[in-house]
């Protein structure tokens, strides 16, 4: 291999870029509100075929309605199909299988499945308690598993395709109130660097989505001020341009999210006092 070829196998992006969403088959779980919603409204105007999923069905068809309204302008002689609506709870395994079931059997396939769903409470070590500890794993950790392992299989037997896991910057290290929401998402971390090195050999793009703070009704729980607070939408950029570099963690706003990173490499000594003086907690 000539040196620039080699230099080109380093840089080469981790995943295939994912550039054109013109008929591309995204199932997006979690998607009733926040990031989730935003991914979907930004997809259908783009022209992506939507399956939507959260607990509550009501939210869920208003945001379908809402993707469809969107998608509209962008395809006047042939608009899309009409976003799936497939109400599930991520922590029913029956239920993520009968809606992969429904949606095969209307697709034939899919291209991207973006695991959104996740629950938070802000939590102090000593507001630990064992249903926390299980409502929060079951959702962000298990629950994603679960899904991720129902989903496999189709994308092994296209070989082709991909999974897209939302994480946080709360993973990358130990942060006051994220008790039990921080190692879930670590965790998730870990899982998704798992997959990477597994399903890239087998044709299976993997991304790891890290958003710093975004403003949904999860960190309104918050009564802490949150550096670089982004909106739904920005977000939703954010991801849909690291989805068209191929990156492998698509991790935002970049001035916050460096920041944190650069932190892990403190003594663990600097790293507690910088935490507690930028936090006041």
């Amino acid at each position: 291999m000539t040196a620039p070829a080699a230099r080109r196998g380093w840089f080469a992006p981790l995943n295939a870029p994912i550039r054109e969403w013109s008929g591309r088959r995204v199932w997006i779980v979690g998607a009733s509100s926040g990031i989730g919603e935003a991914l979907a409204l930004e997809l259908a105007r783009r022209g992506a075929r939507l399956a939507l999923s959260a607990r509550g069905r009501e939210r869920l068809e208003a945001v379908c309605a809402a993707c469809d309204a969107a998608a509209w302008p962008a395809h006047h002689t042939d608009p899309p199909a009409a976003a799936l609506a497939l109400a599930l709870d991520l922590s029913r395994v029956d239920e993520l299988e009968r809606a992969r079931d429904q949606l095969l059997a209307a697709w034939g396939g899919v291209d991207l499945v973006v695991f959104n769903a996740g629950t938070y409470r802000p939590l102090r070590a000593w507001e630990l308690s064992a249903q926390a500890v299980r409502e929060t794993l079951e959702t962000n950790l298990v629950g994603t598993m679960s899904a991720t392992a129902a989903v496999l299989p189709t994308l092994l037997a296209q070989g082709h395709g991909a999974i897209a896991l939302v994480g946080s910057v709360a993973g990358y290290g130990g942060l006051p109130k994220a008790t039990v929401y921080g190692p879930s998402k670590a965790a998730l971390i870990n899982f998704a660097e798992v997959l990477h090195l597994d399903l890239s050999q087998r044709g299976i793009g993997v991304f790891l989505i890290d958003p710093g703070f975004v403003a949904t009704p999860l960190t309104a729980q918050n009564d802490f001020a949150m550096p670089a607070l982004q909106t739904p939408a920005q977000a939703a950029a954010a991801i849909v341009d690291g989805f068209a570099r191929g990156d492998f963690e698509i991790h935002f706003p970049k001035r916050f999210t460096r920041v944190l990173k650069l932190l892990q490499l403190l003594p663990r000594r600097l790293y507690f006092a910088l935490i507690r003086r930028a936090t006041g907690l």
